[in-house]
């Protein structure tokens, strides 16, 4: 790959939100490393549309929750080799459940893989980009983070954290030229969401001002801009992209 491009790291970019990301930095000209955790398949697919397009990408098989895999990604793939100019923690599992039937191992695995993995590559992008004095951090968090939701205590958990971090990492690292900012999607059509049924879909719909669930592609656009030149004076803020949904 070329070291002189500036990269962009996507965690969960196979699919979904992610998927839509690493096209849209793509485009921007970045170029993209995408993570994956399971079906390769998918990940090598982003990794095609992006290269046809013109564009370079490589994708990576990755456990964000796991420390020191994501210490050795980054002084293998990353430190030295390329310049790391945007992380987007995108990578989230859900595993829901009403809070009295909610077992211990459900509740840590949602938070070591959406709190924990985007602590850990935070700490690990910011190493290099506090060298460089310069960098863009964006974490998906969750309008489930600002609202919370019923049978998700562990997701709104992880997605409100996230928030935190966001807002005490930014102080830190402004001084380095690095911003670190928040996307927190509404309802959006992804794997997540596309289980629920049609009346459960329906009755999301009618709390949505805007009228339709949001795509990929609509929160791809905010991390763009977030990762874009002219959003170099914003940092420690929360973009909602939820079409109107206010709690």
């Amino acid at each position: 790959m070329d070291d002189t491009l500036s990269t962009a790291l996507v965690t969960g970019g196979s699919r979904g939100i992610g998927k839509a990301t690493a096209i849209a930095l793509a485009r921007k000209g970045f170029q993209v490393f995408l993570t994956y955790v399971s079906r390769p398949e998918e990940g090598e697919a982003v990794v095609n549309a992006i290269t046809s397009s013109g564009g370079k990408a490589r994708a990576f098989m990755l456990d964000v929750s796991d420390a020191k895999a994501v210490a050795d990604f980054f002084q293998n793939e990353i430190r030295d080799k390329v310049t790391l100019a945007v992380l987007v923690n995108n990578a989230g599992i859900t595993k829901d459940g009403l809070l009295l039937r909610m077992r211990d191992d459900d509740f840590d695995r949602v938070l070591d893989v959406n709190l924990r993995g985007a602590f850990v590559c935070m700490r690990e992008a910011a190493k290099i980009m506090v060298r460089q004095r310069a960098g863009r951090i964006i974490n998906i968090s969750s309008v489930v983070g600002q609202s919370g939701n019923a049978g998700q205590v562990n997701y709104a958990a992880a997605k409100a954290g996230i928030i935190g971090i966001t807002k005490s990492a930014a102080k830190e690292l402004a001084s380095r030229s690095i911003t670190v900012n928040a996307v927190a999607p509404g309802y959006i059509e992804t794997d997540m969401t596309a289980v629920l049924s049609e009346e459960a879909r329906a009755a999301i719909t009618a709390h949505i001002p805007m009228g339709r669930t949001g795509t990929p592609e609509d929160v791809a656009g905010a991390v763009a801009f977030l990762a874009s030149p002219e959003a170099g004076y914003i940092t420690g803020q929360v973009l909602a992209v939820n079409g109107g949904m206010y709690c």
